[in-house]
């Protein structure tokens, strides 16, 4: 069974696909089962280039200055309400500021995903 809102990985191609409906099948890329991504925390790594942050109307990557070049570079930002009703999401390339307008609306929690890294969430 596939967890609404979860984020799947390929291991073989390196894509990403992230679940809006839940079912009972198995997600498949590459002729392999992709696999779950669990998302970091603050808590567990210390990495503070890499937690979403809230800040006013905003939700920035890290409380330290994360690179933003082709080799190293946050991929998406993406905002979640409480209730898992509403989700915004920005793509990002290298060279840009990794950070997302999310303005007066209510969200919760927040992930970006490294392309070195991986996954991290609020």
């Amino acid at each position: 069974m596939t967890n609404r809102l979860g984020f799947y990985r390929c291991e073989i191609c390196g894509n990403i696909v992230q679940v809006l409906h839940s079912g009972q099948g198995e997600l498949v890329c590459c002729g392999e089962a992709m696999e779950l991504l669990s998302a970091h925390t603050l808590n567990e790594e210390k990495q503070e280039k890499h937690v979403p942050v809230f800040s006013d109307d905003k939700v920035k990557v890290g409380s330290e200055a994360h690179p933003m070049i082709p080799e190293h570079y946050i991929m998406f930002i993406q905002a979640v309400s409480e209730d898992n009703k509403e989700i915004k999401t920005k793509f990002l390339s290298p060279n840009e500021l990794p950070e997302m307008s999310i303005g007066t609306d209510n969200y919760s929690k927040a992930y970006e995903y490294c392309n070195i890294h991986g996954l991290w969430k609020s």
